[in-house]
């Protein structure tokens, strides 16, 4: 069901019908998701795609898997990996965002967009938005994390930029012994090239990730791949 406006603009407009009415807060989101064809709010923002593609991931990592979350552009990479975030802070791990394309400001505004007050895991949440993300500086970064953390590097094919930086494969290489001595699950979203728009296939596969250089993806554990608001999640062998 496409709801009538993203849900931070739903949730504002029920912040504002609170206040008109002077009702409470949660009555006045029921009644704008009752408005969009939702018993509930909660029952809203669990049935949008991106946040069910969430749930259904998160039960399948392990501490130590690398993640490959991948899609073409518009297709909701960044929006499902903050949600995929957000449920392993709702269990009460540590939710790290990497990423060397946005701002915190950005990074704020798209977990509203999914209903989502950054304020809700203060403690839990950090927003990293250097230019110095590569395998060294993250795992400086997450040297402390508690086994368990979640880390979402946004994303794979920008690490393999800079010339000052090992390659790729060595970098990806790291990141997994990394991940696997601490305990740690990286989700790395990824780019697909843009001839998997002319297969017609329902979703893009392992072969449709874009690589200007060799990496090797079977250093994997878990890969989900996005179109078109959904999700298909695949273990490797």
């Amino acid at each position: 069901m496409t709801l009538s406006a993203p849900i931070h603009q739903l949730k504002r407009k029920a912040r504002l019908l609170s206040r008109r009415e002077q009702i409470p807060l949660h009555t006045a989101l029921d009644r704008i998701a009752t408005e969009e064809g939702y018993r509930s709010w909660s029952l809203l923002v669990a049935k949008q795609p991106r946040t069910t593609s969430a749930r259904r991931l998160l039960p399948c990592l392990q501490p130590g898997d690398l993640v490959l979350m991948a899609g073409r552009p518009g297709q909701g990479k960044t929006l499902a990996s903050l949600a995929l975030l957000a449920e392993a802070m709702k269990a009460g791990h540590r939710g790290v965002f990497l990423t060397l394309e946005y701002t915190p400001a950005d990074v704020a505004g798209r977990l509203r967009a999914i209903g989502i007050e950054p304020d809700e895991f203060a403690g839990l949440f950090e927003c990293d938005c250097s230019d110095a993300i590569s395998a060294d500086y993250i795992t400086a970064t997450l040297a402390a994390a508690p086994p368990g953390t979640v880390a979402v590097i946004d994303y794979l094919q920008l690490l393999d930029q800079r010339r000052d930086t090992p390659e790729l494969a060595i970098q990806v290489t790291t990141l997994k012994a990394f991940a696997r001595e601490r305990g740690l699950i990286l989700v790395f979203i990824s780019q697909v090239d843009r001839a998997y728009e002319a297969s017609g296939k329902p979703f893009p596969d392992i072969a449709d990730v874009r690589l200007p250089n060799p990496l090797d993806l079977a250093l994997f554990d878990k890969t989900c791949f996005l179109n078109k608001g959904e999700a298909r999640i695949q273990v490797a062998a």
